[in-house]
């Protein structure tokens, strides 16, 4: 009888163990799992993007580095309307690589709905939220959409 008992003991210790084990290694994976990135810039007419504040340096792509799952990152770029009349500013996304990743992503930015009036230059802070449930992506790239409309 105590041989019985002692080989239950020995089940759950065994048994605590290797969930514990597992959990430590999920944990180490998700942890570590770091995505390479990019994003290249399209725009409308009439718009530039740019790194700089002063709209000197053209800005087309974004790296946004290595990223984890459950992470945030955010990059500034500046909007400047280049043409004559006013324009109302819009954010989308295509392209992305590999197909389907994009349920693990959200994209957004500060200039929702913001209206540029000719030569106006606003600062806009784009944002990536990688959801911390992503799985088989190891890297991605997309096309990040900046469009005004009159």
């Amino acid at each position: 009888m105590l041989t019985a008992k002692k080989s239950k003991v020995l089940v759950v210790i065994l048994t605590v163990a290797a969930v514990s084990l597992t959990l430590t290694t999920l944990a180490a994976i998700n942890v570590n799992t770091n995505l390479p990135s990019s994003g290249s810039i399209l725009t409308t007419p009439n718009i530039g993007v740019y790194s700089d504040s002063g709209c000197t340096t053209n800005m087309t792509s974004i790296n946004w580095g290595s990223l984890s799952a459950g992470s945030t990152t955010t990059t500034t770029a500046y909007i400047k309307n280049t043409g004559t009349a006013t324009e109302t500013l819009s954010l989308g996304t295509s392209n992305w690589a590999p197909t389907g990743c994009n349920t693990y992503f959200t994209l957004s930015w500060n200039q929702v709905g913001t209206q540029l009036t000719p030569g106006q230059v606003v600062q806009a802070t784009l944002t990536l939220i990688v959801s911390p449930s992503i799985t088989g992506v190891t890297s991605f790239s997309n096309t990040i959409i900046i469009t005004a409309s009159a």
